[in-house]
């Protein structure tokens, strides 16, 4: 049999190829929205409609604000507990839970429009009227959930309202258009809860937000400026993990003020009057790179293109080359938390061996 000689300098056959990495490009949307306040039913109809209106425009991903599902309950920092019974009501009876039926929509919807949701709920258990929580769901594009969270710890007055959530939910979901994070509003204060998320290699972080966040009367100085809080938090995320960051807060229109009228007017005046949300996309390098929308509702579109995490990588990788790994370690808990574990009555293990003792003859 002849030999085929190879050429003298020829490189040798190639027996693998390995291919350069492809960073994805998507187009994604934040949804700078009010919910019908305090109506599950239409909200979920409302959401369905934006998240149809984002696929035909294109986008590959839409983030809903923060409690979008029903609405977020701003009368618990303007007006004492005592006061404020039937609201909780009205919450607890239009939250949902995870799954159910709201969920199951939100997810036929998500598979048919091929578009990956973010949305906020008031979730609510079977095991209880009256425990809430602030929840988060990512949905994938084939209509699966990829990631439930509850937010870890309500932030001031919100504790009156909603019980603490848990670590199930500190994951990344890798997805056609990037590996996904998420926190909710004050969580993205939290260091050790934002680097959980840039250690499982995140590249597209999603905060969500409430419409306002009054922490004063309106008559007096010193108010929180939700605005300013989020671009400072969004950015310091961006620029520490390298990121895309898309921030997606609720729009405070007229007919959720008509819903509050209850409250009183001066409690009404300082929701009115409190600095508004803002929904944008931060860049990796802490930069907005989107329009701003605050004072109108609507969509907001933006081109990402995960490349543009690489080189800033070079700079500060703190999962990488810029930390001490010998020096500082996390250990995060991801436990789903229930009020009881119960041990199985059939389960044999738990059934005493029979007695040994020997018998008379």
């Amino acid at each position: 049999m002849a030999l085929r000689r190879r050429a003298l300098g020829a490189p040798p056959p190639a027996t693998h190829v390995s291919r350069m990495i492809e960073y994805p490009k998507a187009k994604v949307c934040a949804a700078h929205v009010a919910p019908v306040f305090l109506d599950s039913q239409s909200t979920v109809q409302k959401a369905c409609t934006l998240i149809a209106e984002a696929a035909a425009a294109g986008a590959q991903l839409i983030a809903f604000p923060e409690s979008y599902l029903p609405g977020f309950p701003i009368w618990a920092a303007v007006q004492a507990p005592i006061k404020n019974h039937e609201y909780f009501k009205r919450l607890a009876a239009n939250s949902i839970e995870v799954p159910g039926s709201e969920v199951q929509l939100l997810c036929e919807t998500a598979r048919e429009r091929s578009i990956i949701v973010s949305i906020g709920i008031s979730e609510r258990t079977q095991v209880s009227v009256g425990c809430l929580w602030n929840s988060n769901l990512l949905i994938g594009n084939d209509g699966t959930i990829l990631n439930h969270h509850r937010k870890l710890v309500p932030t001031f007055y919100e504790k009156l309202v909603w019980a603490n959530g848990d670590g199930a939910g500190l994951r990344v979901s890798d997805t056609p258009i990037g590996k996904i994070g998420m926190l909710i509003c004050g969580e993205n204060t939290n260091p050790l809860a934002r680097y959980s998320l840039i250690a499982q290699g995140e590249q597209i972080h999603i905060s969500s937000y409430p419409p306002v966040w009054p922490t004063r009367p309106s008559n007096e100085p010193g108010r929180y400026d939700l605005a300013s809080a989020i671009r400072i938090r969004a950015g310091a995320h961006s620029f520490e993990g390298k990121v895309f960051n898309i921030v997606s807060s609720a729009f405070l229109d007229k007919s959720t003020l008509e819903a509050l009228r209850g409250i009183g007017r001066e409690a009404l005046a300082t929701i009115e009057q409190s600095p508004q949300a803002v929904s944008m996309v931060i860049g990796p390098s802490g930069e907005a790179i989107s329009d701003t929308l605050c004072e109108s509702e609507g969509l907001l579109y933006q081109d990402i293109d995960i490349s543009q995490c690489v080189e800033p990588k070079q700079f500060h990788d703190i999962v990488g080359y810029y930390n001490r790994f010998d020096v500082f370690e996390l250990n995060v808990t991801r436990k789903r938390l229930t009020p009881i574990v119960f041990s199985d009555e059939g389960d044999e293990s738990l059934i005493p061996a029979p007695s040994t003792r020997p018998t008379a003859d």
